[in-house]
Formats: structure tokens, sequence, C-alpha cells
């Protein structure tokens, strides 16, 4: 079965709306407990993706994906990436750093808060592990998603 054409359906070119409400709510829960929380990516182009999936493959760098363009979340508007801010104002991804000093990890305070508001977390994949990845499916399969079927609201 070949995949679907991704020029015959309509894309987003930004986040969906439930997922930027969402993310906005976790930076602001997150700042009431002393993390900053930054968003490295949301909306991703195909060009975009395909330029992260050559990385570590066709140009230099670490492999950073597996997911070609029309194959992540990212694409649809259904996904955000994020770091913290350190005491010094330097992103990090640094999952042992407690910044507020509570004595737990301010990256797993944040997935926990993520979780809360309905994001999936990519630390709990089975295979690749992307711990800085949140997404909502809102009960679609990507291949419903590349079949050009969107989120109810949408």
């Amino acid at each position: 079965m070949l995949p679907p054409d991704l020029d015959d359906i309509k894309l987003t070119d930004e986040l969906q709306p439930i997922v930027a409400e969402k993310q906005d709510e976790l930076i602001q829960q997150a700042n009431a407990l002393g993390i900053t929380v930054i968003i490295t990516a949301g909306f991703r182009s195909l060009d975009e993706q395909n330029a992260l999936y050559e990385k570590g493959r066709l140009t230099k760098g670490n492999i950073v994906t597996n997911a070609k363009g029309g194959e992540s979340l990212h694409n649809f508007g259904l996904a955000i990436d994020f770091a913290l801010l350190n005491k010094q104002g330097e992103a990090i991804w640094d999952m042992e750093y407690d910044g507020n000093d509570n004595g737990k990890s301010d990256w797993m305070e944040v997935v926990t808060i993520a979780k809360g508001l309905g994001f999936d977390w990519g630390g709990d994949w089975a295979g690749f592990k992307d711990y800085p990845h949140l997404q909502m499916t809102f009960g679609l399969s990507l291949r419903e998603l590349q079949q050009g079927k969107q989120p109810n609201g949408q």
C-alpha cells in the first residue's frame, strides 16, 4: 500500500488550538512551581521535518528523529518539544536538574503536569525515546492524520 500523498490534503501551518492552549497552561503551571519551561518546537513544516531527519544521516550532527516529513505529529500541529531554563537563563535538557530546589527533577515535574493536561510523553515510548517531546493525538492514528482526518473542532 502506497503512503498517502500529503499534497492532496489540507495541512495546518500552526499548532492545533487545544494543543496551543494546553502548551500555555503547561508553561503557567510549571512557572507556579518555580520552573521555567521554553517551547523549542511546535508546528514543523514537512521541509523542516525532512531537514531534521537528514541530520546525522545526510548532514552533520546526531540523529534526532526517526520521522520523515509527514510522519511526525509536529507536521499536523499536534506536538511540542520543550526545554528548561536554568538559573543562568540557559536552555537545558537535563532530566536531573532541580532548579526549584524541592528535591524533585524539574523535568519530571513538567512531564507530570503535561500528562495531567492530556499530553503523551515521548519518554514513555517503547522504542526511540524522545524526552523533550509532548503530543496529543485526539484518538487519531498517524495514518488517519496522513489521510486528512483532523481532530474535532478543526
